[in-house]
């Protein structure tokens, strides 16, 4: 059973298994009484260190004086503007886009794919998220490959086709490298590549973007949520520095009917805020239908509105657990809540 609202806790060997098919191999695609009350208890006691310490950090930081993040798009920075999705199948196809808001009558204004190194911009897939009237992220991640060499330039060839590609696009391109650094299921993460051979990578691939003046891109530095129990710590040594990032994305799921935002999320976003005042976007979430998808998805929206954050992605798809939404009632819960969050953001 997952503990902490973490994915990789369902089972621990689950991310090293299905992610890896995913970036590397590209062509395949009355005692609950007393614990609802315990839990409802812990997560107001969070909710309110965690509010307490999101506004001292925004009474000290103000400015973030001597630093400034990289040129990019002028993507919305408000709060509540981003509904995401990524489905089974994208690039290669996106049909699974189109089902999804057929099914739910939700369209997202974010798309996403997971790009594995040395694969090209998806240049077509690009081009239809764009005339779908959405937002491209896409999660490159250096998948069979020594991220010290792409620091030292190896792959300088490649980055600049990359960055070339993605400039001559023109529209605006969220982009995120070595998502999920702070986990330990992927070869450029925890216990496997050092945060500083990690931080000069990411360093390298924003400068060649800069030097190619690639400026439509929103850099992303998308981390795992904290669980020092399971071998999931604070992402700080991999932080790139203010001047490298636009925003951080964070990925948690609702892995069991007791994870709620607060404990799911709660945590890493008052790191996160130690780190810096960047807009945050939730890059990757869903819960299992065992733990409730109405509920949670309800819960899911309130967490957005408390702290204030960009928006979502659903990540809908099956990673050994089956994270799609797959009720009449979850797919209601998900349109309510689009409908008020949209409306709240207006």
């Amino acid at each position: 059973m997952g503990v902490g609202g973490t994915k990789v806790l369902v089972d621990p060997q689950l991310p090293g298994r299905h992610r890896r098919a995913l970036h590397e191999n590209l062509h395949t695609p009355d005692r609950r009484r007393r614990k609802r009350l315990t839990v409802f208890i812990a997560a107001a006691t969070i909710a309110v260190i965690i509010t307490a310490a999101v506004t001292a950090f925004s009474m000290r930081h103000p400015a973030q004086a001597g630093h400034s993040a990289p040129s990019h798009h002028n993507s919305s920075t408000t709060s509540g503007s981003y509904i995401g999705l990524y489905a089974h199948g994208a690039p290669y196809s996106y049909a699974p886009v189109r089902e999804f808001t057929a099914a739910t009558g939700v369209r997202p204004n974010v798309v996403v794919y997971y790009s594995g190194w040395n694969e090209p911009f998806q240049v077509g897939f690009a081009k239809t998220v764009a005339n779908d009237g959405a937002l491209l992220l896409v999660q490159i991640n250096p998948t069979r490959t020594s991220v010290a060499a792409i620091a030292a330039g190896r792959y300088d060839g490649y980055l600049s086709a990359y960055a070339k590609s993605i400039r001559s696009y023109h529209h605006p391109v969220i982009l995120s490298f070595g998502h999920e650094m702070n986990g330990f299921w992927y070869s450029w993460g925890y216990r496997h590549t050092s945060p500083a051979v990690f931080v000069a990578a990411w360093r390298h691939i924003v400068n060649l973007f800069r030097a190619e003046k690639t400026r439509n891109v929103t850099w992303l530095w998308t981390i795992n949520t904290i669980h020092k129990k399971t071998g999931v710590p604070s992402p700080g040594p991999w932080w790139p520095g203010n001047s490298y990032v636009n925003w951080v994305g964070i990925d948690g799921y609702f892995t069991n009917s007791s994870a709620v935002f607060a404990s799911v999320f709660g945590p890493t976003i008052v790191y996160v805020r130690t780190l810096t005042d960047h807009p945050i976007l939730i890059t990757e979430t869903s819960a299992t239908p065992a733990a409730s998808q109405p509920t949670k998805i309800a819960d899911l929206f309130a967490g957005l509105n408390l702290y204030r954050l960009l928006g979502f992605v659903w990540f809908d798809s099956i990673d050994k657990v089956d994270w799609r939404l797959t009720s009449p009632a979850a797919i209601a819960a998900l349109r309510r809540g689009v409908e008020r969050y949209e409306g709240a953001a207006r």
